[in-house]
């Protein structure tokens, strides 16, 4: 009896992190264009920084401001890769665990997110200082691809791994 209220209570809270990751996309999202560029920008600089440090390269200014620069971009596109991943990750388990299993997942979650990406986009053409993006939308849709097929890899393993051979010895012990 206990063990159904819980289902019942922790099974739809299992989508919160899902919400939670909704809004902090469209929290960055609805950064005006100097505030976002200006983030990538700090972490780029941390990153190179970071670089010249570990590794002792002893880098002038010039340099730093170099590949500051030329990792700027890639940063902005890894992070839009990133948050997505996760969104994936956040709404995919909670799928697979209302039995939402094989093609389904990947067409439901994917789905979903990629929908949320368009309509993030479409969100930004009403900030000042960005704009809509299909380039962004099919980077989006990779961190997407690859968060619901990391769901799908991680639940395939528990099910071959931990959860048959726990039926198994539930079956002998009857």
């Amino acid at each position: 009896m206990l063990k159904a209220f819980l289902r019942g209570v922790l099974k739809p809270l299992s989508f919160v992190p899902a919400v939670f990751m909704m809004y902090v996309i469209f929290s960055f999202s609805a950064q005006d264009g100097n505030t976002s560029g200006n983030l990538s920008q700090k972490v780029s600089e941390i990153i190179v920084e970071c670089t010249n440090e570990a590794f002792e390269l002893n880098w002038s200014d010039d340099q730093i401001a170099y590949y500051i620069e030329r990792i700027h971009y890639p940063v902005r596109k890894l992070a839009h890769m990133t948050v997505y991943f996760l969104l994936a990750i956040s709404v995919s388990f909670p799928l697979y665990v209302y039995g939402v299993r094989g093609l389904w997942l990947p067409i439901l979650a994917g789905g979903f997110c990629v929908g949320f990406a368009a309509l993030d986009e479409y969100h930004q053409s009403f900030v000042a200082g960005r704009g809509p993006s299909k380039k962004d939308v099919f980077i989006d849709s990779i961190g997407v691809l690859a968060g619901v097929l990391l769901v799908q890899f991680i639940c395939f393993l528990g099910r071959m791994t931990i959860f048959r051979p726990l039926a198994k010895t539930k079956k002998e012990h009857r």
